[in-house]
């Protein structure tokens, strides 16, 4: 199979209208764009979200809520099945064989998640998860984390504003 013989042929094809080519075109003249006006002129045309001169929809509805996405902290998940898979009788795993066997993005934080049947080895990565950390143990190894994880304090929401003082 090649380019040319595909179907439909190129003799085929329809040709695609080209605007502003003269009269005989039938996108002469105005090149489809109607007389005078601000559509008309090159470079016109209004923003998205432009309503006329009325307040925009985007500036009438109440902005809510806390949007986090620029500053969150993107961790690469690492399944204990994948360090079993690609480490096979290596007992200390550093970061940067994690790194240098592909299994996070080169710099960025991992996490070692629990899929997975772990061997008795030592494992270095910024952050494991619980049950991560318990299978690691029982099978006589040793889950090193380089970051520490915050301390949650249930029912504690540092964003939620104090009780209104009754007056009296």
């Amino acid at each position: 199979m090649y380019l040319h013989t595909l179907y439909p042929f190129k003799e085929e094809r329809k040709s695609r209208k080209r605007a502003g080519r003269g009269s005989g075109s039938g996108l002469g003249c105005t090149a489809g764009r109607g007389n005078k006006g601000q559509n008309a002129r090159s470079g016109g045309g209004v923003p998205a979200g432009f309503e006329g001169g009325q307040m925009p929809l985007q500036r009438r509805l109440p902005k809510r809520g806390f949007k986090n996405f620029l500053f969150r902290s993107r961790y690469s998940a690492v399944n204990i099945s994948d360090l079993t898979r690609v480490f096979t009788g290596k007992s200390d795993i550093r970061l940067e064989d994690i790194y240098a066997f592909g299994l996070a993005g080169n710099g960025s934080p991992v996490k070692v998640l629990g899929k997975g049947e772990a061997e008795a080895f030592t494992v270095e990565a910024h952050r494991f998860s619980a049950r991560a950390r318990e299978k690691i143990e029982k099978a006589g190894g040793r889950a090193v984390a380089l970051e520490e994880p915050e301390e949650r304090v249930p029912g504690f929401n540092r964003f939620k504003t104090s009780a209104k003082k009754n007056k009296g």
